[in-house]
């Protein structure tokens, strides 16, 4: 073979390796759908969390009441088994404090390793006031444990599941919202579960004015954040030493109504998203009528896989996401305030 020849074998080669390495857009396939409960068990339902608790059984969570904020809002449960919703219990009542009876708000369920079952939760008169509290199961969620506080100043994970960056080691994404300024700020709180203490990390906000991180894993000890902001995008953040510090905090270009996301890592360079993405309307609640399901290779560039909801009105949010032992992917969103609807399908 002549030099020329072997020269031009040998980059046809490389581009026929390089194209064939490059990963394909998957395809969302035998999608299928229903709600949690076809007639809700409180007026109004929202927020809800979703964690697999044996293979392929699952828990869902949410706070549900006559609104939210209602002096009557608490946590409700139901299991999934056999592709089928158990019907919805009211797990953690509303708090009685001082003579004044205080709302749940955002529950966070997530097993660790050492098969410890938390429900995380927030109790409080609104976002800008409320505190921690947890309960736990050593039974997936058959039995639970007393209702326990956070230590002062302390929130747990604000909206989104935590991650276990090592054994008994529980990285929880947490944010504040002001008082008086109503500024959004994020941090993190490191949950250890030998000592039973918690500990906060700071995060490189650069001003921006972010809520309810959500976690993607990357390879070795990279993990990315995705915030929600007041920017009409996400917002990202990124550590490399497993956690511990966070920089390079920047807008990406993905689309947000300033409405909550939820990630979920299939693999170090494999990523799915549910977002609301369209900018922020003129009121909070606006630009929730759509809601997709998103597709990374590396947590930057998204793309769309297909959608939820898409309405001309209508409010589809607070999603929660998960893969599950069978492969198969989990989401749970609210459906116009009045049910929790639930989504699965596979890739392909």
């Amino acid at each position: 073979m002549n030099l020329k020849l072997q020269h031009f074998t040998i980059a046809f080669i490389l581009v026929c390796f390089s194209c064939t390495s490059v990963k394909k857009k998957p395809i969302a396939i035998n999608i299928k759908s229903s709600f949690i409960a076809p007639e809700p068990v409180t007026a109004n339902s929202h927020a809800s969390t979703l964690v697999e608790t044996k293979p392929n059984e699952l828990l869902a969570a949410w706070f549900g009441g006559k609104h939210e904020g209602a002096k009557d809002v608490g946590i409700y449960v139901a299991t999934y088994k056999g592709d089928k919703w158990s019907t919805p219990k009211a797990l953690i009542q509303p708090a009685i404090i001082e003579g004044d009876t205080l709302p749940c708000w955002n529950p966070v369920l997530f097993k660790s390793k050492s098969e410890n079952l938390y429900l995380f939760y927030k109790i409080g008169k609104n976002p800008r006031e409320w505190f921690g509290a947890m309960i736990t199961s050593k039974d997936n969620g058959e039995t639970w444990s007393e209702p326990k506080y956070l230590p002062k100043g302390f929130l747990g994970p604000i909206r989104n599941k935590p991650i276990e960056t090592s054994p008994g080691v529980i990285l929880c994404g947490s944010s504040t919202e002001s008082v008086d300024t109503n500024l959004w700020r994020v941090h993190l709180e490191s949950y250890t579960e030998a000592t039973d203490s918690w500990e906060k990390i700071a995060v490189e906000d650069k001003g921006f004015d972010v809520i309810q991180p959500t976690f993607l894993v990357h390879s070795g000890k990279s993990i990315q954040m995705l915030l929600r902001s007041k920017h009409n995008k996400l917002i990202s953040s990124w550590s490399d030493d497993n956690g511990k510090n966070w920089s390079r905090t920047d807008s990406i270009n993905v689309v947000n109504s300033n409405s909550g996301v939820d990630a979920s890592t299939l693999n170090p360079k494999s990523f799915l998203l549910v977002n609301n993405p369209l900018p922020q309307g003129k009121d909070w609640f606006y630009g929730r009528n759509i809601l997709d399901v998103e597709y990374s290779v590396d947590g930057v560039s998204w793309e769309k896989l297909f959608d939820l909801e898409n309405e001309k009105e209508g409010e589809f949010s607070y999603p929660a996401i998960i893969s599950t032992t069978d492969g198969k992917i989990h989401v749970l969103y609210t459906h116009n305030r009045k049910n929790i609807k639930h989504v699965e399908f596979e890739l392909i």
